[in-house]
């Protein structure tokens, strides 16, 4: 299949790409250290893919939409492989149905590597060999495809939580690295002029962006107050202890609904009771540190939580206005925490990192936004229905994938994300 890709970024060189390939194919594989072939074949629920099932996935997309349209004589690695890992493409054919991925045993965690180093090795080969207008043209292909694998390393982390998190014997992703011991820095309120102000990614020239980041476009955003921090999960514990999941007059129809429909009482992953909670992460469970940012949280909880403590959520563009100008710096998933940690006194803090912040904003097209051709305009443009948008990164995000423009998005029901809260006021 020709695909055709108009980049929003300078093209990647042939050094620069297979210095890439090589860093980010391999960290990939490193997430999966000390997992066992039983633990990377599970699927918890629907939402969550099984570790090989990423594995192959990211193989799949290099093998789809890059070797086979621009890599002659390129031999897939097995026949069934296209079908058993395509995601949501219809344009590139059938596909396994996703809540099934579970339940497949085939193949094995071994097959599925060995699948990987079949895609290498052709990928290093093409990057090294293919003519410079073969490369050329398909640059952009191989710079999504980069990108699309640190996504599913981000996943692979939050789907494994979850994974885990359904064991009773609480099994350990990472032993827990050690922690600062702090109290969170006490929240203020940071005054944003607003105006009519540009928003979105700039395109060719400001480096790589999804298509979803543009076009740059005008906004008018009204004067606002933002908080210098995320809030923390002892500001949350309070919220709980006053019956905030018990007051109907807190959420919206359709979370009022799901909460009680779901039981949802807490946070994911907190358990015990009001005064004692624990949570469980990737390092076991431990006490719940009332000052590190609250996470796994659903949109629906972040609003309850917002209505209760007198504010509101942020809108992407009030977000992206207070982030446009501060260092993409932050907790993030080379760090090796694989859970937020309180934060400093400087502000704001924590734009990048630690946990998505979730917005006021529903996921939409920006004006004048065009859909890909192909099947690479499956990636983004097609979800832009009934979602809502996170900003900043998580500390499971690759370092260095995300930006101020960059738009995460998800049901508002999902909270098994590293997602959480930062709260706005109008001026």
């Amino acid at each position: 299949m020709q695909l055709t890709l108009e980049p929003r970024s300078e093209t990647i060189g042939r050094r620069e790409a297979a210095e890439a390939f090589q860093r980010i194919r391999g960290a990939t594989v490193g997430l999966t250290a000390g997992l066992e072939a039983e633990d990377q074949a599970i699927q918890s629920m629907p939402d969550t893919s099984p570790t090989k099932w990423h594995l192959a996935h990211t193989s799949w997309f290099f093998e789809t939409f890059l070797l086979g349209p621009h890599a002659p004589g390129y031999r897939p690695c097995h026949a069934d492989y296209g079908y058993l890992f395509n995601s949501y493409y219809e344009a590139v054919g059938s596909r396994h149905p996703r809540p099934e991925r579970g339940l497949l045993s085939r193949p094995t965690v071994r097959e599925v590597l060995g699948y990987r180093a079949h895609v290498d090795a052709a990928m290093a080969a093409w990057i090294a060999d293919a003519p410079p207008a073969v490369f050329a043209a398909a640059a952009a292909i191989l710079e999504l495809g980069l990108q699309h694998e640190q996504q599913h390393q981000e996943l692979i982390v939050t789907d494994i939580k979850h994974v885990l998190s359904r064991n009773p014997a609480m099994p350990v992703f990472r032993p827990m690295l050690p922690r600062p011991v702090d109290e969170a820095a006490p929240v203020t309120w940071l005054a944003c002029d607003g105006g009519l102000i540009e928003i979105g990614h700039a395109g060719v020239g400001a480096g790589f962006a999804f298509d979803n980041e543009g076009p740059r476009h005008k906004v008018y955003v009204a004067p606002f107050r933002l908080a210098s921090r995320a809030v923390t999960a002892g500001e949350f514990a309070a919220f709980v202890a006053d019956g905030g999941y018990r007051r109907a007059d807190l959420w919206l129809s359709e979370a009022w609904a799901t909460i009680n429909e779901r039981a949802w009482q807490a946070p994911l992953y907190w358990q015990g009771k009001e005064g004692d909670w624990r949570i469980v992460t990737l390092g076991g469970t431990r006490p719940l540190d009332p000052a590190e940012p609250v996470c796994h949280v659903s949109y629906f909880e972040a609003a309850a939580f917002a209505k209760w403590a007198g504010a509101r959520l942020p809108t992407e563009a009030e977000w992206e206005v207070a982030a446009a100008r501060q260092p993409v710096v932050g907790n993030f998933l080379e760090a090796g925490h694989f859970h937020p940690i309180a934060a400093k006194a400087q502000a704001p803090a924590q734009l990048f990192g630690d946990v998505w912040e979730w917005t006021a904003s529903s996921y939409a097209p920006y004006p004048g936004y065009r859909v890909p051709p192909g099947a690479i305009g499956e990636y983004n443009g097609k979800f832009m229905s009934s979602q809502m948008v996170l900003r900043g990164g998580s500390c499971a995000t690759p370092d260095g994938h995300v930006r101020a423009t960059y738009r995460n998005f998800f049901y508002p029901t999902a909270r098994w994300q590293f997602s959480g809260v930062r709260l706005a006021h109008d001026a």
